[in-house]
């Protein structure tokens, strides 16, 4: 599988990576049907893997330490994130968020989990605009200065709070962020307008997350098809909720695409992933199967180019810069979420 460098930091990670959201109790329950999973991955030529805490509730780091164990975990580039809650009971507002005290004592408990001495990628999984983003940098820095991460970076940060975050990095003499995860896919674009430019200009490797549209463009989502189960679904229904008018936009989508992958002779799921690939400024799509046979669906897209003309078909059915559902951007910013924000008092 090729290999890309990942932003600035000299670390060379495959076209592919592994994500680990549904190993665990949000997807496949059984351990180690997991691992067998992630060994599969690594046999086929994956050499980078992305968990976060958060990802049931630290099960997903944990069955990701149990199977880089026994010599494996030194050819693959680790990356995990920090953010959500991992308050199981809700009542410690602390125990979560981008702080300094956060950072500090949850890398130490990912570090536990993961079985490792180091993370290759510490990202924040999202931005807080209630915390000073000096404080998280510097933190982040510290943590990179003591050798128990090697780079970190942001995940579904919008284009201006990454140009403020190399800002104050620069300003305060602070390590930068090295990589944005975003949410990328032929039916969720919007960051080919602000985000995918900046970072570019800020040579940070990018790391789309869901080039699948979260199950949309596997071909199990059609138009006039019973709705297939889903675990993702029964967690974020807003998303998958057909008598919303976004969502038959997306079903529209989706059979114009069909059609256009079965005229390029490829799969949908081959389709949709190669997309992601072919711009210039993405590294490395994070493909999240919950089973063998998904895995196996998705990674020949690592080898398929898509032609001039197909990308522009693409171009014809989802323009440049769209995303059809508000709930598919990952990250709503205070200022939309909250009306008394947009109200004089």
């Amino acid at each position: 599988m090729e290999h890309r460098g990942l932003g600035s930091t000299g670390m060379q990670v495959s076209s592919l990576c592994l994500g680990a959201m549904m190993f665990g109790a949000w997807g496949e329950r059984d351990h180690d049907s997991c691992i067998a999973i992630i060994h599969r991955a690594l046999d086929a030529g994956i050499n980078f893997i992305d968990t976060a805490d958060v990802y049931s509730q630290g099960e997903s780091e944990e069955i990701v330490g149990k199977a880089l164990a026994g010599g494996r975990r030194d050819g693959v580039i680790l990356a995990t994130k920090f953010h959500g809650s991992m308050d199981v009971g809700g009542g410690d507002p602390n125990m979560r968020g981008n702080s300094r005290r956060w950072i500090v004592k949850e890398v130490e408990s990912s570090l536990k989990r993961l079985g490792t001495d180091w993370i290759d990628l510490y990202q924040v999984h999202r931005p807080e605009p209630g915390t000073d983003i000096e404080e998280t940098l510097s933190a982040l820095t510290d943590l990179r200065a003591q050798g128990k991460i090697r780079a970190f970076g942001c995940s579904t940060f919008p284009a201006e709070e990454i140009v403020e975050a190399h800002w104050t990095a620069e300003r305060r003499g602070l390590g930068r962020f090295a990589t944005e995860q975003p949410p990328y896919s032929i039916l969720v674009r919007g960051i080919e307008g602000g985000v995918l430019p900046v970072a570019q200009r800020y040579g940070m490797g990018v790391l789309p997350w869901s080039p699948l549209a979260g199950g949309w463009l596997t071909g199990r989502w059609r138009k006039g098809a019973e709705p297939p189960q889903s675990t993702r679904a029964q967690r974020l229904p807003h998303r998958y909720d057909l008598s919303l008018p976004e969502n038959q936009r997306k079903l529209d989508a989706v059979e114009q695409l069909v059609e256009l992958a079965e005229e390029a002779g490829i799969s949908l799921i081959h389709l949709a992933i190669a997309f992601t690939l072919a711009h210039p400024g993405v590294t490395s799509p994070i493909i999240g199967p919950r089973t063998t046979e998904q895995l196996e669906s998705q990674l020949g897209a690592a080898e398929v180019t898509l032609s001039g003309d197909v990308l522009d078909r693409i171009d014809e059915i989802v323009p440049p810069g769209t995303t059809f559902a508000p709930g598919d951007r990952g990250y709503t910013p205070p200022s939309l979420a909250m009306p008394a924000l947009r109200r004089r008092r």
